[in-house]
């Protein structure tokens, strides 16, 4: 049993498109994504100091989230990253619990993007640090999603990479707009 990076996970002899397993696929390409969410938290970091408090509040049309609820989905999505991480360690074939974001993020417009950065930061540093323990046979453990099927743990990374990736642009390109 093996998986590539972002290329789909062989699973049990079948292969599975990463496209299906992994949404955020397209955004990590042939990237590491080990590299990818080890430099994420620093980014982010970077671009909400070039934002400041009112560029937070942009966003990149009505009706979409601003950098502040990004930054707040993207803390909520870490804490769902570790616990994925550890479950599926912990855990032969576990089953993944999906949640619904636009309920999780209801109370963003209470929160700010500070908070959120630092939650996102602190669980990041914690979920680099496990991985950083882990072996070839750990990352190639299998897992399922029940929206998109079999995978393996290697694909949970991969989907962090691509997602950081997805909403970083994101935020850039809000930055980038005067």
């Amino acid at each position: 049993m093996a998986s590539t990076i972002a290329g789909g996970d062989k699973i049990a002899g079948m292969a599975t498109p990463a496209a299906e397993t992994n949404p955020y696929a397209k955004f990590l390409g042939n990237r590491d994504a080990r590299e990818v969410i080890a430099q994420t938290a620093p980014k982010l970091a970077a671009l909400s100091t070039q934002l400041g408090a009112a560029g937070v509040e942009r966003s990149l049309a009505p009706g979409k989230w601003s950098v502040r609820e990004i930054v707040c989905h993207l803390a909520d999505c870490e804490i769902v990253f570790a616990f994925r991480l550890r479950q599926a360690l912990a855990e032969p074939d576990h089953v993944i619990q999906p949640f619904d974001q636009d309920h999780w993020s209801k109370p963003y417009a209470k929160m700010t993007a500070q908070a959120a950065l630092d939650t996102f930061t602190a669980v990041r540093r914690w979920n680099v640090a496990l991985l950083d323990t882990l072996s070839s046979a750990d990352f190639a453990r299998t897992l399922s999603h029940p929206e998109r099927g079999a995978m393996t743990l290697q694909t949970i990374v991969d989907t962090m990479g691509g997602h950081d990736l997805n909403h970083l642009a994101q935020i850039e390109t809000i930055a980038a707009q005067k």
